[in-house]
């Protein structure tokens, strides 16, 4: 299962580094990093993604906890939470593809940032699960270069499940 794990760390030279180790050490391998600043001065957040079961994470977490310069760490896989990505698609387009391509930009909210005479250049962002379905329609035609932030999260403050809202939504039609 894969984990989203949110961290806040001072901003000082190595804490990346030392983040890194621990993993490699423990061999996990993040699928997933994105690094800013937090809302505190002098303070970074970062979002994970991680590959592992519930005990290896929760043991991964304490360690890393303890690390100089980690203020705090946590698993928010089961929590509710707001989850974005951005995405830069340079996708394959001639006359005949363009306007098939440009429609399914405007059904995902997909802005076009640069358009060439065999290719257009879309960016596009959203939950990660918006990501898989627009590359893989867009796959057809020819995706020519591919760059994605990895995956960013928040907690909802509000405590409403999206998820568990979708599945019931589902559950009526």
């Amino acid at each position: 299962m894969k984990h989203t794990l949110l961290v806040l760390v001072e901003d000082e030279a190595g804490v990346l580094s030392r983040i890194s180790g621990l993993f490699a050490r423990r061999g996990f391998n993040i699928e997933s990093l994105a690094v800013g600043p937090a809302e505190q001065l002098g303070v970074s957040r970062l979002t994970m993604v991680v590959p592992g079961d519930r005990q290896d994470i929760e043991q991964l977490a304490k360690q890393l906890d303890k690390l100089v310069n980690i203020l705090h760490v946590e698993d928010i896989t089961e929590v509710p939470s707001v989850e974005r990505e951005l995405i830069l698609l340079k996708v394959a387009a001639d006359s005949e593809t363009r306007s098939e391509i440009l429609e399914l930009s405007n059904i995902f909210r997909a802005k076009v940032v640069d358009i060439a005479e065999d290719s257009l250049t879309l960016e596009v962002a959203g939950d990660p699960g918006k990501m898989v379905a627009i590359v893989q329609l867009l796959t057809k035609f020819g995706i020519k270069e591919i760059a994605r932030t990895g995956k960013i999260a928040l907690k909802r403050e509000s405590g409403v499940n999206t998820e568990f809202l979708k599945s019931l939504e589902a559950n009526v039609s």
